[in-house]
């Protein structure tokens, strides 16, 4: 993945593509927020199901990223990055045209796969464009890394002005057009990066989404057929069995999908679970946040995502400025460890909501707090993930960091959507219900990201956080 030297009034477009890459595919995870409750009504799923328009996508997403990243190194960036951009188009047509529950859910499948496409192979080009220069990369990295949660809470809103002044199917339809302008822009100012050929471990693929996808499943179902039941004990125990086949081809594949031997880098498991640990966190938090709004505090579409507007600002303030400059001052592990703090805490104080609650009482200033701390984590950790591995595994790395984050979006939401519908919030039109098991869910989020907390203590090293985006300083140190 060495460095590619291009004008740099090529360079700044490239990026705003790539960043903008990054904002649709996590975009698309949080635009259909707003339009869940249109979209249960319109198609009839029912409301423990409701959490599968999210899953369906997040598990083929965090599933195929792997594989996402295997065939960016093998057939080029640029080449991937494209075929993941028509894949997306393809899905979204499809899911904003469903008319039942089960064709909504293959679509938004096929939305998760193009994204998975997307996601590794436009951190890869980012790295051949901006690799070569430290102090540029470090740039390069906090606008990328801004358009992610940034795409999330903007999500919101844009889904909440679509779904009350159009209609939900325009939540999807609206990749439409952005596609076809990043498949035209992508030849012109991507580099072309042949790959080095090999094979495809298809096997890998198909053990790991397959094991993920009934993992997210089985919890998902537990509290509606019992955590012991043999239905819930029968699927965990075929998902276990899945992954466990999983790891042993990877042990035993001369070319497989993640080289398992890349964990030993410094750092790099470290990294990757405080990033899995973030999207356990953060994206329950969004979940039932945009629902509180909307079934507790009553909110229509379009006020529940202006609600959320004041995060995106403070998370792109935050990562394009603060995180920048407190990556030249201090270390990873004090950035990583101090984020998921502050997010902790914003969980905690979220537990509190009421069903008379207010906006500015219980949700802003606690969404505010959780933005600033996803502003600290989020950076310094994904910069760590992808700069200490080697260079010829940049694919790879991208492919691994993007895969936690997801993965653990989608087993967080899975299990904190569980605990939520076991304490009440299933019971639709039910305020005081409803915000019990909201209340429960925030209190389990608090949970994840203190976890993540200590965990992060453990496993990453004190080292400058500048120097985790530095991929030659990240050789030295890893030597």
């Amino acid at each position: 993945m060495g460095a590619v030297h291009r004008p740099a009034r090529r360079r700044g477009p490239a990026l705003g593509l790539i960043a903008l890459a990054q904002f649709m595919v996590i975009m698309d995870t949080s635009i259909i927020g707003v339009a869940l409750p249109r979209m249960q009504a319109d198609l009839g799923f029912s409301q423990e199901n409701l959490s599968w328009v999210f899953n369906a996508y997040v598990v083929a997403f965090g599933g195929l990223l792997l594989l996402g990243g295997r065939l960016s190194d093998l057939f080029g960036a640029r080449r991937i990055f494209g075929a993941g951009w028509a894949t997306l188009l393809v899905g979204s047509l499809a899911a904003g045209l469903a008319t039942s529950p089960g064709v909504e859910l293959a679509a938004r499948a096929v939305q998760g796969a193009g994204s998975a496409l997307i996601a590794p192979s436009a951190l890869t080009l980012l790295f051949m464009l901006f690799g070569s220069d430290p102090k540029e990369l470090t740039k390069a990295l906090a606008l990328y890394g801004a358009a992610a949660p940034a795409g999330g809470t903007a999500g919101v809103f844009l889904g909440g002005v679509l779904t009350q002044y159009a209609s939900w199917p325009w939540v999807f339809f609206v990749n439409v057009p952005v596609a076809l302008l990043a498949l035209l822009g992508s030849r012109a100012l991507m580099p072309a990066g042949g790959g080095r050929g090999g094979s495809v471990d298809v096997v890998g693929a198909a053990t790991v989404t397959a094991g993920l996808a009934l993992a997210v499943y089985g919890i998902v179902r537990a509290p509606e057929v019992g955590w012991f039941s043999g239905s819930t004990l029968g699927v965990l125990t075929l998902a276990l069995l899945l992954l466990v086949t999983f790891v042993v081809v990877q042990a035993n594949r001369r070319e497989p999908l993640m080289r398992l031997s890349i964990f030993r880098r410094p750092d790099l498991a470290g990294a990757n679970l405080a990033q899995l640990l973030l999207g356990a966190a953060w994206i329950p938090m969004w979940f039932f946040l945009n629902l509180y709004l909307q079934q507790v505090l009553g909110y229509s579409e379009f006020p529940a995502g202006a609600a959320l507007l004041p995060m995106t600002g403070l998370i792109m303030l935050g990562m394009i400025v603060l995180a920048p400059k407190a990556m030249a001052r201090f270390d990873v592990r004090t950035m990583v460890v101090s984020g998921l703090v502050l997010l902790a805490v914003a969980m905690g104080w979220l537990s509190f909501v009421r069903p008379d609650g207010s906006f500015w009482v219980d949700v802003l200033p606690a969404g505010l707090l959780a933005a600033l701390g996803m502003s600290l984590a989020f950076i310094p950790s994904l910069g760590t993930a992808i700069s200490a591995a080697p260079p010829e595994d940049g694919g790879l790395a991208s492919g691994i960091v993007n895969v936690s984050y997801q993965v653990g979006s989608a087993l967080g939401l899975a299990v904190v959507t569980a605990i939520a519908t076991a304490n009440g919030a299933g019971r639709i039109g039910d305020p005081t219900a409803l915000a019990g098991g909201f209340s429960a869910a925030f209190v389990s989020a608090a949970v994840v990201a203190l976890l993540g907390a200590v965990l992060a203590v453990v496993t990453i090293r004190g080292r400058r956080a500048a120097a985790a985006t530095d991929p030659d300083q990240a050789e030295k140190v890893a030597a």
